[in-house]
């Protein structure tokens, strides 16, 4: 499987290019370097007396530098050009690119080698609903030095600004180098360079005129080189007989530190949730992609819960969907955001990120024995349970429920927030506000976590016990009024006039994984889960193929989703589901492998008796922060990794194609252990840790 892009990011930053270096936004082809949501550049051509270079190679095994290897093709056959190029590119501030071009033939060689260049200095929004600029584009030409394309709305301005070190002819529509070629020889240095900077300037009135990138001539950046060495290193090491596994890790942890981002809003560095669409802050994704890296690198939960914490609302605002004691959706920085044109600084638009605070504040407490900042954090932990039981509870009936305020907003405001994504098992869409599932078993968790840390931290034993108490009226109530008793699962949601949204889901999973489920009533859950119409073979899908709203490349009815399939795995090894969770997690594990070890934000859920290997979804998002953490999660479900009264529990359940499997110095508590498991033939399927 062979993406038509390459992409280079370092956080926010990042290029979308063609295989050959080009950068050829169109409506479809979503090319650019992007900077706090804004398209410094969106055309960056290169041709060589007339033609496009074709492709001979690309490395791009750094995640936030690339070389495309190129020749002039013949029109035959055989490519026999005797004209190569090499064009280095590396992000930062902008990006730096160096141009190599060799002469193989006997003779000189003349040569125009042009650049295009443009900026459309679009805001993510326009690119992504694809809509018209409002201000107006300007170019100029300084002293014949720097070429600077411009933007500018009222006060609001945006320049990119070019350089070469090798003269060139600029007008406002890019550079021109005419040059002759001499043969490479051994003895002399005839290949020509030029290094270009490509500064993306957020204030052009403060930022010098003459300007370069932070890469310097050769276009390297050892800092982050450095940085995800330690990176890597300070993480666990996993050592599988299964190969490819070890492969998987290694790409999760690079994406993740790809993905770390840093503004000044930020407390450190935390993951933005996906390229291209949502290289922010995001607060369902941070705080899911924070849990599933707990056991191996805890640090991101730690920025995560002080950032939300930070940004958690203070008022009420409809413009924002914000209501006190909530965690927000999503923080955005580009043109939209600024002229609110878009509700994005932040947006609120979520009703599943407050729990999911509150649960992460707790896994990492017992992963870690970091009391200090769970102590920091109380009267935001206080201020989310408010929410929940207040503005969450819409209608005073004990569910978390949502609806949009802003009609610009998401009309979803759980994961799957596609608009189509909570319906009847006919296809009808549910009536709002909707109360899903998910987010009563996020609500029953959170206030169990909660409890405890009230109880063992903050030492209020009364509110601890209220919790408690009603976290079991919550699950009591909802066992009750969820089940759909002739097709025996739980309700994807109760629409606004409390009817069940019946349609067979994915949902349910996440109930495991909250512990909100009866007993009984998670048994046949787990037999939908592995069954036919929601198993396709490479994993769970988003909605069940026998349901009216299915569709094998709909976004979330019908789609495989790595990050959900991963807590559906885990909350089988809660409710001891072990063979069922190892047969879920293995499955995950070949896909990635045919995924080139990198999971995507979503693949089709056609069958794989029909399709051999899992079928890309077009626009999924690569790398996904949640994606990227799904390993990790499957690795912790595999061991069955937990944390529990300061030790480290390990209780492994392989299936027998992985073999063995080690991961070593995990941290916690305990300081550094490890923990082994390989496979014992049949896994028992005994049941275990419900937890309430």
């Amino acid at each position: 499987m062979v993406l038509d892009t390459i992409s280079i990011l370092d956080g926010n930053e990042f290029v979308v290019s063609n295989h050959q270096g080009d950068l050829d936004a169109t409506p479809a082809a979503h090319h650019g370097l992007f900077l706090d949501d804004t398209r410094f550049l969106s055309r960056w051509v290169l041709t060589i007396n007339g033609q496009r270079p074709i492709l001979l190679s690309i490395d791009d095994t750094s995640y936030y530098r690339v070389q495309h290897f190129l020749a002039l093709a013949t029109g035959e056959v055989y490519i026999d050009s005797h004209l190569t190029v090499v064009r280095q590119r590396a992000v930062g501030g902008g990006f730096h690119e160096i141009l190599n071009l060799a002469n193989h033939g006997q003779e000189p060689v003349d040569l125009e080698i042009r650049i295009e260049a443009a900026a459309d200095f679009a805001d993510l929004f326009e690119v992504k609903d694809k809509l018209s600029k409002k201000g107006q584009l300007y170019s100029s030409v300084e002293n014949g030095e720097a070429l600077t394309l411009g933007y500018c709305r009222d006060q609001y301005r945006r320049e990119t600004r070019i350089t070469s070190s090798v003269p060139a002819e600029l007008n406002e529509t890019g550079l021109t180098y005419r040059i002759r070629l001499d043969p490479l020889r051994q003895d002399t240095n005839s290949i020509w360079t030029t290094h270009i900077d490509v500064i993306a300037v957020k204030d052009p009135d403060s930022t010098p005129a003459k300007a370069t990138s932070r890469l310097g001539n050769e276009g390297v950046r050892p800092e982050l080189a450095e940085n995800l060495k330690r990176w890597v290193d300070g993480a666990p090491k996993v050592v599988a007989s299964w190969q490819p596994l070890e492969h998987i890790y290694r790409r999760s942890l690079v994406d993740l530190a790809a993905l770390r981002f840093r503004k000044p809003i930020l407390l450190g560095a935390m993951p933005a949730a996906g390229l291209p669409w949502f290289m922010t802050v995001f607060g369902r994704d941070s705080l899911l992609t924070s849990f599933q890296a707990i056991p191996f690198m805890p640090d991101l939960a730690a920025t995560t819960l002080r950032t939300l914490g930070l940004l958690q609302s203070r008022a009420h605002d409809e413009f924002r969907d914000a209501e006190p004691g909530k965690i927000p959706h999503e923080v955005r920085f580009g043109e939209m955001t600024a002229f609110e044109d878009t509700p994005h600084s932040p947006y609120y638009g979520t009703a599943d990120a407050t729990p999911l605070f509150l649960i992460l504040m707790e896994e990492y407490e017992r992963w870690t024995g970091d009391r200090a900042l769970v102590l920091s954090l109380e009267s935001e932990a206080r201020a989310a349970i408010a929410w929940i039981d207040n503005h969450g509870d819409r209608d005073g009936d004990g569910y978390i429920e949502y609806e949009r305020r802003n009609p610009n907003g998401l009309e979803n405001q759980c994961w799957k927030d596609s608009g189509d994504s909570i319906a009847f098992a006919d296809g009808t869409l549910a009536d709002t506000p909707r109360a899903t599932c998910e987010l009563q078993g996020y609500a029953y968790d959170a206030k169990r976590r909660t409890a405890r840390l009230a109880r063992e931290v903050w030492k209020d034993s009364v509110w601890a016990a209220e919790l408690d108490r009603q976290a079991d009226e919550l699950k009591r109530r909802f066992n009750d009024e969820f089940w759909v008793p002739d097709r025996k699962f739980f309700a994807l949601a109760l629409d606004g006039r409390k009817r069940k949204v019946d349609s067979l889901t994915s949902n349910i999973g996440h109930l495991l994984w909250s512990g909100i489920a009866d007993e009984d009533k998670a048994r046949h859950c787990v037999e939908h889960l592995l069954g036919e119409a929601l198993f396709s073979g490479w994993g769970v899908r988003t909605t069940a193929q026998t349901e009216g709203s299915y569709n094998p490349i709909g976004y979330h009815v019908g789609t495989v989703w790595p990050h959900d399939n991963a807590f559906i795995a885990w909350g089988l090894r809660r409710y001891g589901y072990a063979a069922e969770s190892a047969r879920l997690s293995y499955a995950m594990l070949e896909a990635a492998e045919l995924f080139h070890h990198r999971l995507p934000e979503a693949f089709a859920g056609y069958n794989r008796a029909i399709t051999k290997f899992p079928v890309e979804y077009p626009t999924a998002c690569s790398p996904q922060a949640w994606a990227a953490g799904a390993p990790l999660l499957l690795i912790r479900a595999l061991l069955g990794l937990e944390s529990i009264g300061g030790n480290l529990i390990v209780d492994p359940a392989l299936p027998e194609t992985l073999g063995r499997l080690e991961t070593l110095d995990i941290p916690g508590p305990w300081g550094r252990r490890d923990a082994f498991g390989r496979a014992r033939g049949e896994i028992p399927s005994n049941r275990r840790r419900g937890q309430g």
